[in-house]
């Protein structure tokens, strides 16, 4: 991954782990669906007019599939179910339960991709799920977890994943903005039905909770998923899938900060365990040196042998 895809998948995972804060702290004034329509609609405006900008125009007709797929499963079905199962849990563990996407995202990218199964992207999904895992151990209330929203959190989980193997070649045959803008659109498209009672939820939530939803909708969606898009296009769906697991860490750290809750010991254990699985991922293996010296130095039994050849 060159500097540019990975500042911007730097950025995309600092805004996602953000939004499980703020779905989080919109949820009692907002229903699952409607906030999944509010957010996919404050998107679609701010992406619609870089767009226009742009002057990118329509994207051509060979991504409508992957752009309509990726829009209805990773923008609209896994904001829906995401957003219904923090109802249900708390931020850490909907957080380490979504991060079972990467998972299969490397897996389906692998096998559907052609991505291949490298080791040390398989050696790192391994250590940062564990960290995963224990984040979310850590930092759920266990009496309050519900089966319901672990579930949800999962499904989340499996249509974020093959949204993202579905973007993948989508991404061959148009930008990365218009893919995110017109996924958005196709999200907030299956969303519509929501749409009456968002206007009803919205005109009694206070002005914090409905600036929570523009929030979610311009930062985390807008620009993340384009920053996502745009670091996508220049490496591999396992690997991108393996840089979020850094998210479970920084919804710890941010809940501390935002929402007063301190992390434990144990957070912090399973956030480096997080952060060294993203570091195993990134390692590259050593590269042979396929030039003339090089191939010369590694048979040096052949000099004498020629030379001896060349007296006789």
């Amino acid at each position: 991954m060159d500097g540019r895809a990975l500042a911007a998948a730097s950025v995309t995972v600092v805004l996602w782990a953000s939004s499980f804060i703020s779905i989080r702290s919109s949820a009692a004034h907002f229903d699952p669906g409607p906030l999944a329509f509010g957010r996919l609609a404050v998107a679609s405006v701010v992406l619609g007019a870089f767009l226009l900008i742009r002057r990118e125009g329509l994207p051509p007709r060979q991504a409508w599939l992957g752009i309509a797929a990726s829009g209805v499963l990773w923008f609209g079905a896994y904001m829906v179910a995401l957003n219904w199962g923090e109802r249900e849990v708390d931020a850490g563990t909907a957080a380490m339960v979504v991060n079972v996407g990467p998972i299969l995202m490397a897996l389906l990218g692998g096998w559907l991709l052609k991505e291949g199964f490298p080791p040390r992207l398989m050696a790192g999904v391994a250590v940062s799920f564990a960290g995963a895992v224990i984040v979310g151990v850590a930092t759920s209330s266990g009496e309050d977890t519900s089966v319901l929203g672990v579930l949800l959190c999962l499904l989340a989980a499996v249509v974020y994943a093959v949204g993202v193997v579905l973007q993948k070649p989508t991404l061959k045959h148009a930008t990365p903005l218009q893919v995110t803008t017109f996924g958005a659109l196709v999200g907030a498209l299956a969303c519509l039905p929501f749409a009456g009672r968002f206007a009803a939820q919205v005109s009694r939530a206070p002005e914090s909770a409905s600036l929570q939803v523009v929030y979610l909708g311009v930062f985390p969606t807008a620009l993340a998923f384009s920053t996502w898009a745009y670091a996508i296009s220049r490496t591999t769906a396992g690997k991108m899938g393996a840089t979020t697991y850094a998210v479970p860490v920084l919804v710890v750290f941010m809940s501390w900060l935002f929402l007063g809750e301190v992390p434990n010991w144990l957070s912090l254990v399973g956030g480096l365990l997080c952060l060294s699985g993203v570091a195993v991922s990134r390692m590259r293996g050593r590269t042979r040196d396929r030039s003339p010296r090089a191939v010369l130095k590694a048979r040096p039994s052949e000099e004498p042998e020629a030379a001896q050849k060349s007296t006789l």
